[in-house]
């Protein structure tokens, strides 16, 4: 027997096929995309006995008939060579619908095991199977599964075990269409032999030959077999003439449907009468018209409490950790010792990275929360609760769940539009995530809101910045989807599994993928920008000033004022050479060379600086600020950098500014992760350029018309 194997795991979506990938791969996993598409793949591996075993997940799907990114990647996965053996993964529970996936892949003609998973669940419905008959018809062995406990997974093992030692003597399925389909696949697969394909000559002509009769696209597109499609086109006749039909393709999956109805109407049997299930009970809640909408806000409430509660400790201690760090490497490396990449070390790449780790806590925690919505199957009830309204703006209620979690960061929330089937509704809500005011906008509103508007407005000011993020987000992806996205209406079944207590296992798994996906995808991409905002800050370096500080600072040292009035006038004279030093820096140059094009939207070149470098992360926006207007870093910044702001703006300038940081791009791992997405570095480069134009053009509109009617103008700092 060989010692390594290459097994592909598929099933249909809600199946458990993750559960049981995750109980026999454990951490030994990885995840990736496929190129050209944003399907997520995944790999693991496991040994049993000496054999090696590589498992590869191959995403939920229903059929192979090419109808989603998904169904095209499963296809050509299973056609290509190197496969030793497929685990369909079934719920047995519906196992009636589930096994029409089933008889494509036992056209294959690849070994095979068939994995009856929730076998709990049909065993409550009252369901019994003769799983010697199905074995038999399907040629394959069958195990029956509980994919959530190890002890569930122990009889998929051991039946594994023997699958892969009898390799070479696998059955052959019992699968016939009827006499006058059988013929018409059997003269299109003649031709097809004809042609002595060799990359797929591990796979039978029969399966190209029905996909062929099915119109599949992914079939036809293969050109080794754009010479049978004549013999094709005959066959298609043929049957529409002896079987009225239009359609060749409901045709053949009526007739699928009818063969599995004859396979199981002696192997699938009811006990009794089917009881209902509790789950049904629940729904009645769950999904109630009246309290269906209260209780998603409820959960995503909970969802977020939860993040946030559990993660401030932790990204304290983060942040301890790597103040610590810069310090130490200061202690170590001598300020006469290279001090321009000491510098860069500590204050651009440990502070830069130390940024964006800081906020893992946070990733870790929703993923784990959101988990548990999802394994318990809850968040497909949300998504039919959010359907109806979704749709009315073009999307479908799988769009709601990212763009709630846009409010927290739109990293993961891109991440999360995965779960969205149709390949537009998910390009769409994508393109208009980041108008959802994420977490690192909040620093700017809770810079801005207290220093310019009476404490009476402040909160209703932060609803309206939060409103608008939301309606421009709706009303962009209504024109999307009649524009760049436009397309018939896709209709999409809603299955709503039943409920199910989530493993811890299966939870920290999915929690300890997506923040490894987090750190590899937006840490790299801030970590290059930390490095060339510190440069673009600190290079070049200012010789001569307009004062002597060395001389004044010397002055105040030696003057007899007392202590805290000598430590705060050095704090300023220190900070004034600073924002000197800024003006002169590649940033300030370019915050002056651009001036006059944000003059229109009511920035000076100080707020045009600022607003750059928010393009690593929103939230340098402020510390540019307070750089800028001399406040440095001391413990009283904020109300200090207030009342300086407040000296400076009008309340309009102040909403201006709030409004351009909502409606422009986010932050540069923001582009990163849309890039990496939609696999296109021009889809990436149209939102860049898109978000800018909206918030300029929107940002102009408000302060040109705001300063004609004068609402707001007043500096009420002075």
């Amino acid at each position: 027997m060989k010692k390594k194997f290459k097994v592909a795991l598929i099933g249909n979506p809600n199946c458990g096929k993750t559960s049981i990938f995750n109980m026999l791969t454990g951490a030994r996993q990885h995840v990736g995309n496929y190129p050209g598409v944003t399907v997520e793949s995944k790999a693991g591996s496991f040994t049993i006995g000496d054999a090696e075993i590589e498992l590869i997940d191959l995403p939920g799907v229903y059929s192979l008939s090419s109808n989603s990114p998904e169904e095209d990647v499963a296809f050509n996965e299973l056609t290509k060579a190197g496969i030793d053996l497929i685990l369909n993964v079934i719920d047995s529970s519906i196992a009636r619908r589930s096994l029409y996936l089933t008889t494509q892949l036992a056209e294959l003609h690849i070994p095979m095991m068939l994995v009856f998973n929730m076998s709990d669940d049909a065993q409550k419905k009252g369901i019994k199977f003769n799983i010697e008959k199905l074995e038999k018809y399907f040629g394959s062995p069958i195990a029956q599964t509980v994919g959530r406990t190890s002890d569930g997974v122990r009889p998929l093992v051991e039946k594994l075990t023997v699958a892969l030692e009898n390799l070479e003597n696998h059955g052959v399925p019992m699968l016939s269409y009827g006499s006058d389909i059988d013929d018409s696949i059997e003269a299109v697969a003649k031709k097809i032999d004809e042609l002595k394909i060799e990359r797929y000559a591990h796979i039978p002509s029969r399966f190209f030959a029905i996909k062929l009769l099915e119109s599949d696209s992914c079939t036809m597109k293969i050109p080794e077999l754009k010479s049978v499609m004549g013999e094709v086109a005959e066959q298609i006749k043929h049957l529409s003439d002896i079987h009225a039909i239009d359609d060749t393709t409901t045709f053949m999956a009526d007739c699928r449907y009818a063969m599995l109805s004859g396979a199981c109407r002696d192997a699938v049997m009811m006990t009794g009468e089917r009881r209902r299930e509790i789950s049904d009970k629940i729904d009645a809640v769950m999904t109630n018209k009246f309290f269906g909408l209260p209780i998603f806000f409820l959960a995503m409430y909970i969802t977020f409490w939860f993040t946030f509660t559990c993660a401030d400790p932790v990204m304290g201690w983060i942040e301890e950790f790597f103040g610590w760090l810069a310090d130490s490497v200061n202690a170590v490396w001598s300020e006469d010792t290279m001090p321009y990449l000491r510098s860069m070390i500590t204050d651009g790449i440990i502070a830069g990275v130390g940024g964006v780790v800081v906020f893992l806590p946070n990733i870790l925690f929703m993923f784990f929360a959101i988990a548990i919505l999802e394994e318990s199957g809850y968040m497909s009830r949300a998504a039919f609760v959010m359907d109806g309204l979704m749709r009315k703006f073009g999307l479908q209620g799988k769009s709601f769940v990212p763009l709630v979690l846009g409010f927290g960061c739109t990293v993961p929330a891109i991440m999360a539009t995965r779960g969205i089937e149709s390949e537009r509704d998910r390009k769409t809500t994508i393109m208009v995530l980041p108008l959802m005011s994420c977490g690192a906008r909040l620093p700017i509103y809770a810079l801005l809101i207290p220093a310019f508007f009476a404490q009476k407005y402040q909160a209703l000011m932060m609803w309206i910045i939060y409103l608008i993020g939301v309606i421009v987000a709706l009303l962009a992806a209504r024109l999307l989807k009649n524009t760049i996205f436009k397309g018939d209406g896709e209709v999409y079944l809603m299955e709503l599994p039943p409920y199910r207590l989530p493993t811890l296992r299966s939870l920290l798994l999915h929690m300890w993928d997506k923040g490894k996906v987090y750190l590899q995808k937006a840490g790299t991409i801030i970590l290059a920008t930390s490095i060339i905002l510190y440069i673009a800050n600190t290079y070049p370096e200012k010789t001569e000033f307009s004062k002597d500080y060395d001389a004044l600072t010397t002055q105040v040292e030696k003057s007899n004022i007392d202590k805290e009035k000598k430590e705060e006038a050095l704090a300023t004279l220190e900070n004034e050479k600073m924002a000197e030093s800024m003006e002169y820096t590649i940033s300030g140059s370019v915050g002056k060379f651009l001036e006059p094009v944000f003059k229109p939207i009511g920035f000076d070149w100080k707020l045009t600086t600022a607003t750059i470098g928010a393009l690593a992360a929103k939230e340098v926006f402020v510390s540019q600020l307070g750089i800028l207007y001399a406040e440095g870093e001391a413990d009283e910044e904020s109300d200090t950098l207030r009342q300086r702001l407040a000296k400076h703006y009008t309340p309009l300038q102040a909403f201006c500014m709030m409004l351009f940081a909502l409606l422009s791009i986010p932050c540069f791992a923001t582009l990163a992760i849309i890039k990496r997405e939609m696999n296109s570095w021009k889809m990436m480069f149209a939102e860049a350029g898109i978000l800018f134009a909206l918030a300029y053009i929107t940002t102009m509109l408000v302060y040109q018309v705001g300063s004609l009617l004068q609402i707001g103008t007043k500096i009420i700092g002075q």
